[in-house]
């Protein structure tokens, strides 16, 4: 682990700097203000991933889900009042996301300790990394000083989240809008090596694909049939769901892409990635080379994506709880 780490700090190095510096965060930012808050991060988030492993997938999805409307601001954490009754966390791609309560725990050990000083989306974006840490995944550096957003709009988190139901050319416009290159597409996309996938989102897949009751010819039809055995024809199910990785479902490794070439890739988002030159390669030779480079990149990949559009300096707030703006 501790060689790993060290060559994913060489790695992302230049990548921090030239970003973070740019954008007001550092390292260590909290060294003075409250010493203790990364310590407390890490033990909290190892404290609940230890003992449900999943946490590690729901954080690092709802970091992503976070950066992609209105940059890193922890607005995806803010829950629906009176005055606004649909922010991003009722948005239709939110539904499923879990973990805000590891965020919850954390920010009420940290006011205890340091009281408005660390923000919710410094949190999101450690606790993220610290989690994929636990499993054995990847480790990458976490410049802090990010500020919490006061603004969550469903719609816009419904108009903005990539869809698991886009193709590829799609998917590289969502990213390419992030700041994102086509390489990051298919990097970031191996976090679906671990985690689950909703049955209500490949139901369409399965059993009417083109309006006609068939399924997805894209698909192994041997998946197909095992799929069908866990995913019923039942609309009202929301809550029945798979691994989306079958081959190694709790090990953050290149199995993903073993899945997506023996068309096993659960979403369209997935399969859609063998259609482009580009994406199709890099998932080819990380099978060939059984994730030669793949921790790395995700590492570096990671870095770019918790520094999309962040709020610093005297943007934004330092939330008291984190899911609701300050009154």
């Amino acid at each position: 682990m501790a060689d790993h780490k060290l060559s994913s700090i060489f790695l992302v190095f230049a990548t921090i700097f030239a970003m973070a510096n740019a954008q007001g965060l550092k390292l260590d930012y909290y060294k003075t203000s409250c010493p203790e808050a990364e310590e407390i991060v890490e033990r909290i988030t190892k404290q609940y991933v230890s003992h449900v492993p999943n946490f590690a997938a729901g954080l690092i999805r709802m970091n992503f889900h976070d950066c992609a409307v209105r940059g890193c601001d922890a607005s995806v954490l803010i829950n629906p009042t009176s005055s606004n009754n649909k922010t991003e966390k009722t948005a239709i791609p939110n539904t499923t996301l879990r973990g805000f309560e590891i965020i919850d725990a954390i920010k009420s050990a940290l006011e205890k300790k340091c009281p408005g000083v660390v923000s919710c989306a410094d949190i999101l974006a450690l606790a993220s990394r610290d989690a994929i840490t636990t499993i054995n995944g990847p480790w990458w550096e976490v410049p802090t000083g990010r500020r919490d957003g006061k603004v969550s709009l469903e719609s816009e988190a419904n108009a903005l989240i990539p869809s698991p139901f886009s193709d590829v050319t799609t998917l590289k416009q969502n990213f390419a809008a992030l700041g994102l290159s086509a390489k990051d597409l298919v990097v970031l996309s191996g976090a679906h090596t671990i985690g689950v996938g909703h049955c209500f989102i490949i139901r369409s897949r399965l059993y009417n694909f083109t309006g006609k009751g068939d399924t997805d010819p894209t698909l192994s039809p041997h998946y197909a049939d095992w799929l069908k055995t866990r995913c019923l024809p039942i609309a009202s199910d929301s809550t029945s769901f798979v691994f989306m990785d079958r081959i190694t479902p709790k090990v953050f490794d290149e199995k993903y892409y073993t899945m997506v070439t023996q068309n096993r890739g659960l979403f369209v988002s997935d399969a859609t990635l063998m259609t482009d030159q580009e994406t199709k390669s890099y998932i080819e030779t990380q099978v060939k080379t059984k994730g030669s480079t793949f921790a790395d990149d995700f590492a570096v990949s990671m870095t770019k994506m918790i520094n999309i559009g962040v709020l610093t300096g005297s943007q934004g707030e330092i939330r008291k709880t984190c899911g609701a703006v300050n009154q």
